[in-house]
Order: structure tokens, then C-alpha cells, then sequence
């Protein structure tokens, strides 16, 4: 049995002249949120359409839930939930009238629509007409049509798209919930770096059709070395004290300075050092590169 729910093999696709997605093994373990990075026309759209088989891939290079797209299509399609692009909702029904008439052509209970209306948190406006919906609440209307069938799988493309602050942490709190309590596995993909690393599990990370990284989202926090700030009176000689101590000095800008991180016992030995050395300190604060300088980082490797 398969560990991944979504497993790429050297997966090509072409749009005449154009390789649109290169070479691309993605792994997607069951469980997971797996966040699909990159720039705007990276390809993840493109990806994910072909996921939903709504581009045909070549034989023997889409597996979900190990099995093999084209010839599963339909069993398998059964298994996902999806959002690509804007959700398709009919403005002149209410939330609730979009989920029951989901329900009819999927041939499932129109209470349903009742039990989504919850999750997604719009029993409120249920009765008003989803045409009238905020943009948040039309993403999260969305979701609850991707959801409806209990899907075991959701692909959702850029969820938060123009979204304003709530509206995100809504859809960051949805997913996470899906997954956990739930049991879905989400392959979401987002070009908003910062957003991925508060939610996702695993990332894989794509540039021009290729993919850059993929692992846990442990593994991509550990390329970028932790750094800590050391705010003092007298930088000089801290940064003679600090380097004297052992550690690894990286700048001093005439404000702090970044020195290597190495753990909490590292960085208290350091501080009294400075302390019995006559340096007053200020501040000692971890600070992380964020995603968009590691996403440069590894791209300017490629």
C-alpha cells in the first residue's frame, strides 16, 4: 500500500512547444498539508488540473492513492475534493440552495449541506443569497461544495487568493481542522510563502515546472541556519568577546549583531560571558530567515 495520496513520476506536460511542468516527482503523504510553492506560472495550477485529470497526463506518471490516474479515473476522482481558480457558485441561490443542489447531482442526502454549512462556518448565511457573500465567505462556500462528496483528498488552488487577514486565518484554521479531526489530506498551493509555513506539514517548492525541494516543513527550516541578534552597549567589544567565545560572528550592522545559532545552553553561556565581561545586553532574539530568502536561496542554487 501506498504512504502518498498523490504521487508523481516524472511527471511532463507540454502545452504545444511549451514544457509547462518538467520532470516532476511529487510526494504527498497521506495526513499531510502539503504546501505547493512557487512564483505566479510556476505551474502549480497546471499540476493540479492534471491531478484532477482535467489535462490528461501520460500514462504511468499520476498515481493517487497508488493508483494509476487514467485507468482509476473515475474511482478516483470519487476520492477528491477540489477549488481550482474561482468556485463555481450560482450567485442568485443561497449558501445553503448552492450545497443542496451540490448534493442533488451527487445523488447524497440534502442534509448534508446542513453538516457543510457548519464546518465551513456559514450557518449564518445560509439563507442569504451567495452572490452577496464576501470574498472569504464565497472561498469557504467553496470548500464546502469541494467537501460535500467526504472526500478523503482536497486540492485547493491559492485558497486565499485577495482574502483580507480574517479571512485567511479562517481558511488556515479550516484546513488544519480538516486534517486533524477530519482526517483529509490537502494539497494547497499558495505563491504567499509566509502563509504555507503556518500551516503545512510537508512543501515542495517549484520554479519554471521544476521542482526545487520537496520535504517536511522541518526540512526546509533547517537549510536556512537560525540566526541570533544580540542588541548591546558596546558592540565593539562584545563582537571581540563573542568571537573570542567561540562563536560564529556573522555581521555587525553598528545596531546588533547576528551570530551563528546553536541552541538555548550555547546562547546562555554566551550572555553571561558578555554580562562578566562588562557588555550590558540589551537583547538575544532567534530570528529565522522567512521563506521568501530561503525560496531565493534555492533558487539561485538552480
Amino acid at each position: 500500500m501506498s504512504n502518498f495520496a498523490i504521487e508523481t513520476v516524472g511527471l511532463n506536460y507540454h502545452f504545444g512547444n511549451q514544457t509547462v511542468v518538467k520532470d516532476l516527482s511529487l510526494q504527498v503523504p497521506k495526513g499531510s498539508i502539503y504546501g505547493f510553492l512557487g512564483p505566479n506560472g510556476a505551474g502549480k495550477t497546471t499540476t493540479i488540473k492534471i491531478l484532477l485529470n482535467l489535462l490528461q497526463s501520460p500514462t504511468d506518471q499520476v498515481f493517487v492513492f497508488g493508483k494509476e490516474l487514467n485507468a482509476n479515473r473515475i474511482a478516483s476522482l470519487k476520492r477528491m475534493g477540489a477549488l481550482v481558480e474561482q468556485p463555481a457558485i450560482y450567485a442568485h441561490l443561497t449558501g445553503k440552495e448552492n450545497l443542496v443542489n451540490r448534493c442533488m447531482l451527487l445523488g447524497i442526502n440534502k442534509n448534508k449541506s446542513n453538516e457543510m454549512l457548519s464546518l465551513v462556518g456559514l450557518v449564518e448565511a445560509a439563507n442569504k443569497k451567495a452572490g452577496k457573500y464576501s470574498l472569504g465567505m464565497k472561498q469557504r462556500l467553496g470548500i464546502a461544495l469541494a467537501l460535500i462528496g467526504d472526500p478523503e483528498l482536497l486540492l485547493l488552488d491559492e485558497p486565499t487568493n485577495g482574502l483580507d487577514p480574517n479571512g485567511i486565518i479562517e481558511i488556515r484554521n479550516l484546513m488544519i481542522e480538516l486534517v486533524t479531526k477530519h482526517g483529509k489530506t490537502i494539497l494547497v498551493s499558495s505563491h504567499l510563502l509566509a502563509e504555507i509555513e503556518r500551516t503545512a506539514t510537508h512543501v515542495g517548492i517549484i520554479n519554471k515546472g521544476q521542482l526545487l525541494f520537496q520535504g517536511t516543513i522541518g526540512d526546509l527550516q533547517s537549510l536556512s541556519k537560525p540566526l541570533v541578534k544580540i542588541e548591546a552597549d558596546d558592540l565593539a567589544l562584545a563582537q571581540n568577546i563573542l568571537a573570542t567565545a567561540g562563536a560564529e560572528v556573522l555581521q555587525n550592522d553598528g545596531k546588533s549583531i547576528s551570530i551563528v545559532y546553536k541552541g538555548k545552553e550555547d546562547m546562555g553561556i554566551l550572555n553571561s560571558t558578555l554580562v562578566q565581561n562588562g557588555v550590558t545586553v540589551y537583547s538575544l532574539a532567534q530570528e529565522r530567515k522567512d521563506l521568501e530568502n530561503l525560496f531565493l536561496d534555492i533558487t539561485s542554487k538552480n
